[in-house]
């Protein structure tokens, strides 16, 4: 779908403002209290994708020490494949900065541009598209270039208003707002996957009464494989991460799941609900889920949730 210049572009520099909004407040109510050298060179770049949650959390760290830790946990949940060395994602991301910096110097910093902060969102277009502007109309004086994405079903057009090579987003195609969130949570869903839909919308919920987090997965959104006994499983991870106070005490813990199901039209089933044993206090904290695959199966989906917990009746 294709959205007119002046609405569908504010929506989009909303977006990517939001991206970084939340955390450039975090940074302003840490300036009293100037950031250790390794927590500043972190959040300079990193912020760009920080989660409005993530910025929360950033914002309620008391000390370097605990900022290391969040630091660590930033690039780990974002990790692609944790049993290699390497953190792909995070090398890709310095990666997409440093192009952009160097490619789209447009009086400032590359990455605060808007064709900067697409590249460091969707990477280098699969296409281009560029077209020169002989009439110098009054809305635009330079050329435009559209950047399209097959994999994501996005395109995006940018537009030198006033012909001095200052790029700036015209329109979009497609759900641009999705490919983003995509990148900034650092999911991933690709070949041999357990996950057959590219986003998984799970939720989750707390069951106060029996003290369990109950993760809700979408059955349309598994893929199952045949078993030795013949009925359909898929083996599950999921991982935990549960700050309290938005940020002032943190916990991780990691449990696997098995889902079996004996029918083939087990995508009619809804929701299948997950269960785990965790007693909670009162109050309310941010749980960051991660949920792969377990035992040779890949792919990876996250979520963040503000979680409330309500205290239990006066008897």
């Amino acid at each position: 779908m294709k959205t007119g210049i002046t609405g569908r572009r504010l929506l989009v520099l909303a977006a990517l403002a939001a991206a970084v909004g939340s955390a450039a407040a975090a940074r302003a109510s840490q300036s009293a209290a100037k950031l250790d050298a390794e927590s500043e060179k972190f959040y300079q770049v990193a912020h760009i994708i920080m989660s409005g949650d993530e910025a929360k959390i950033w914002k309620h760290l008391p000390d370097a020490e605990s900022r290391k830790e969040f630091i660590r946990d930033f690039w780990e949940k974002r990790d692609p494949d944790p049993d290699t060395e390497a953190n792909e994602f995070k090398m890709e991301f310095e990666a997409r900065v440093a192009y952009a910096n160097k490619h789209f110097k447009e009086g400032g910093l590359g990455m605060n541009t808007d064709r900067g902060r697409i590249y460091i969102f969707l990477g280098p277009p699969e296409k281009t598209e560029d077209f020169l502007n002989r009439t110098y109309s009054t809305t635009s004086r330079g050329s435009s270039m559209w950047w399209l994405y097959y994999k994501y079903g996005v395109g995006v057009q940018f537009v030198d208003e006033r012909g001095y090579g200052a790029y700036k987003i015209s329109q979009t195609e497609g759900n641009i707002f999705e490919a983003m969130d995509l990148y900034k949570l650092g999911q991933w869903v690709g070949p041999d996957s357990v996950f057959k839909t590219r986003v998984v919308d799970f939720g989750l919920k707390y069951d106060e009464a029996a003290k369990e987090l109950v993760v809700l997965i979408p059955a349309k959104s598994l893929l199952l494989k045949e078993n030795a006994e013949g009925k359909l499983e898929v083996d599950l991870a999921f991982k935990f991460y549960l700050y309290e106070g938005e940020g002032s005490k943190r916990e991780v813990f990691t449990e696997s799941r098995s889902y079996v199901s004996a029918d083939v039209e087990y995508e009619k089933a809804g929701n299948i609900p997950f269960r785990f044993a965790r007693p909670l206090p009162a109050g309310k904290d941010i749980a960051d889920v991660i949920v792969t695959g377990r035992e040779g199966g890949k792919g990876k989906v996250r979520k963040i949730f503000d979680l409330k917990v309500t205290r239990p009746p006066r008897p």
